[in-house]
């Protein structure tokens, strides 16, 4: 450790440290605009200067390492003057926008300018003008007269997004941040850059000039969409939300979240928003209430169950659900006699799973995916599936991480990538399997089965056995893939050989919840594609478009005799019988278990729209409407007590409930003849219902691509 002294306090901080380190460790606050912590250095607003005995001017705090001895004063008569004379400069340009401006309450500049800018200026001649650009739906760079050349936006592009999408053009007070030749921002993590930019000259485009920040209540909440459970703060005006952005959280999202993260809250406001119950009545819809539309669902099942048995009912849910709600769906198929429940709607191979009462999982915590020295990701999309997991990789090709892939198509994941082995879906385990073989040449042992070795497949062989830290990454292709249980069993025998974890990245929010809370058939029961292909008498989709969500399609329902939306949307209308609105994750308390398996709870943040009830409420009441056990609790945390027994929200689940075990099949008896179906993989902005309905995320060039 270096010691040295700042402000006449002894700080340690490690070798290779700024004196910015020193001072934050110290708690004293150093004004500065360019630094960011997981930024790289650029010294390029000098605010954060500061006198070092001996040293002939002011030095940028920033960029100036520590040495033994040394002495720091960010404090003194010269350090303020100095700090004072780069405020001046910096707001000779700038313009006096203070009140119109989004940033405003918020903004770096204006807090740093009451402290050491003057009550007037000197300057005299006129101000530069920058004319906007426009760069997508969702960032703003309307008023980039207000940029300061801090240069984060830039720097995030290239070092976190992996992107370079802003650049700086010409010099001096003709320099300009800007796209290349004029094209927009189409980074799946760009909205950070807007929380990232210390004056207004980013601003989010969904949000602007529709609330002051100091208007705005902010309440914790956790992201619905993919397997990161990314931490959210949720800002509120009136019972309306009206912006998101991330809570800080190291384990699971750092300060980042995607901008599907960001920009679904559009959804919630939006015209396609269910807020009463509905009948279908001779093919007219009516509103009804709460009491008569449950009462009808209630008659409707007993009717088939009595006339069609208990197996005729069966239960799809989406795996966007809270472990409450699906918990309580579970209870209540199983109360009426049936095993028909499922939310593994995009799968293909239903024997792929994990035993009763576990999980398939990431296989490592997620803070460890930034620490990789060695990663094998099969059946992925990584930077459009998981953007957050794609990022933390990504640091770790940084650093070295040999970053393996096998795919169908040549994949434009933003980072460095050793090898690239391309093979169509449907051979993929023969793919997988000629790794294997490669590794058991390298390693001297007995392969598990017999597989060409191509150049590609040593080549990923010989990566994979170097380094410490290593995954084998099944995405969500291979999750979702006619032979899963081949790839999985074919992974672990890799895994084990080359002292990898293996671990699934698995699709949603609450993909492991699902399974935990067993939202799964039990002995006798449907899955989701039989199902779905016409095998049931009544239906209920809680929170879910098979049209849209499973890769068998809604047809298959149209011959049952009753279908049941659950939905916070005006969902499955041209199938559905009756339409239950039930609250969004911003509306209702609940749980996810994200892809590391830790439980995260979270608070309603606004009051249900219209007569939009929490849908773990309405199943509850629905099994009392039905005479059946066990619906008698009063609150969401009761009936995670019940679902999880033991589990403190924010903990890691017990190793013995996540478990990525082959389930038997072993790599030697792995299926190589090719697969008859492509995998099931819902595109970035397709992925569940809020995300379908936000209409600036659907804006985005992602969107206008996607093929379903």
């Amino acid at each position: 450790m270096v010691e040295i002294e700042l402000d006449g306090q002894k700080v340690e901080v490690p070798p290779g440290s700024m004196v910015m380190h020193a001072a934050e460790k110290a708690g004293t606050y150093i004004p500065h605009f360019c630094y960011h912590k997981k930024l790289s250095i650029a010294a390029s607003c000098r605010m954060c200067l500061v006198e070092v005995e001996k040293a002939p001017k002011p030095m940028p705090a920033c960029a100036t390492p520590v040495t033994m001895g040394m002495i720091v004063r960010t404090k003194s008569d010269k350090a303020i003057k100095a700090q004072k004379s780069v405020m001046e400069f910096l707001l000779i340009n700038h313009p006096l926008d203070c009140p119109i401006c989004d940033q405003g309450g918020e903004c770096q500049l204006q807090d740093l300018a009451v402290g050491y800018g003057g009550g007037a200026s000197r300057y005299e001649e006129e101000k530069r003008v920058v004319f906007h650009k426009n760069v997508g739906p969702l960032i703003s760079m309307e008023e980039m007269s207000r940029c300061i050349h801090c240069t984060r936006c830039v720097r995030f592009g290239q070092e976190i997004a992996g992107v370079m999408e802003l650049g700086m053009s010409n010099r001096g007070e003709h320099a300009e941040i800007e796209t290349f030749v004029g094209q927009s921002v189409d980074s799946e993590l760009s909205g950070n850059m807007i929380d990232i930019c210390p004056v207004g000259a980013l601003t989010s485009k969904p949000f602007r000039y529709s609330a002051r920040t100091w208007e705005l209540s902010r309440r914790k909440s956790v992201s619905p969409h993919d397997s990161t459970g990314a931490n959210l703060i949720v800002q509120v005006k009136n019972h309306q939300v009206m912006r998101v952005v991330p809570l800080e959280n190291d384990a699971v999202n750092e300060c980042w979240i995607a901008d599907r993260d960001r920009f679904s809250y559009e959804a919630l406001n939006g015209e396609d928003r269910l807020t009463q119950p509905m009948l279908k009545q001779g093919g007219e819809w009516q509103t009804v209430d709460w009491q008569t539309a449950l009462e009808y669902v209630a008659n409707g099942l007993k009717c088939v169950k009595d006339k069609h048995g208990a197996a005729a009912i069966g239960l799809l849910a989406s795996p966007h659900s809270t472990v409450e709600e699906l918990s309580l769906a579970g209870a209540l198929v199983r109360g009426l006699g049936s095993e028909n429940i499922d939310s593994r709607l995009r799968h293909a191979d239903f024997g792929n799973a994990a035993p009763a009462g576990q999980a398939r999982w990431l296989g490592r915590p997620i803070a460890e995916l930034s620490q990789l020295q060695r990663v094998l990701v099969v059946g992925s999309n990584l930077r459009k599936d998981h953007p957050l997991f794609a990022q933390r990789i990504r640091q770790a090709a940084r650093k070295g991480c040999q970053v393996n892939v096998l795919a169908a198509q040549a994949p434009d994941w933003a980072m460095s990538l050793k090898n690239v082995l391309l093979a169509d879906s449907s051979v993929w385990v023969s793919a997988l399997a000629g790794v294997a073989a490669a590794v058991a040449a390298e390693a001297g042992v007995q392969p598990p089965v017999a597989g060409s070795i191509t150049d590609e497949a040593r080549a990923v062989a010989k990566s994979l056995l170097g380094g410490d830290q290593k995954a084998v990454l099944l995405g969500n292709a291979a999750a979702h893939h006619e032979k899963a249980s081949s790839l999985l069993a074919l992974a672990n025998w890799i895994a084990q050989q080359t002292g990898a974890s293996v671990g699934y990245l698995t699709e949603a929010a609450n993909t492991v919840g699902a399974q935990l809370v067993r939202a799964v058939p039990g002995q006798g029961g449907l899955n989701a594609t039989q199902m779905l292909g016409g095998q049931l008498k009544a239906a209920i989709l809680l929170n879910t478009e098979p049209a849209f969500d499973s890769a068998k399609g809604a047809e298959g329902l149209k011959s049952a005799d009753m279908v049941v939306t659950l939905s916070p949307f005006k969902a499955n209308m041209d199938i559905s019988d009756v339409l239950l609105p039930i609250a969004p994750f911003t509306e209702t308390s609940g749980s996810f278990v994200n892809a590391e398996g830790r439980l995260q709870s979270f608070h309603a943040v606004v009051r249900p729209l219209g007569d939009t009830r929490p849908a773990w409420k309405v199943l509850r009441v629905l099994g009392n409407l039905m005479g059946l056990p066990g619906f008698d609790a009063d609150t969401s945390q009761a009936v995670l007590a019940a679902a999880l027994p033991g589990v403190a929200g924010g903990s890691l689940m017990a190793a013995s409930r996540l478990s990525n075990s082959d389930a038997g099949v072993g790599p030697a008896a792995a299926d190589h003849s090719p697969a008859h179906t492509a995998p099931c993989v819902a595109p970035i902005y397709q992925l569940d219902g809020l995300v379908r309905r936000a209409t600036s995320l659907q804006l985005t060039s992602d969107a206008r691509g996607a093929r379903a």
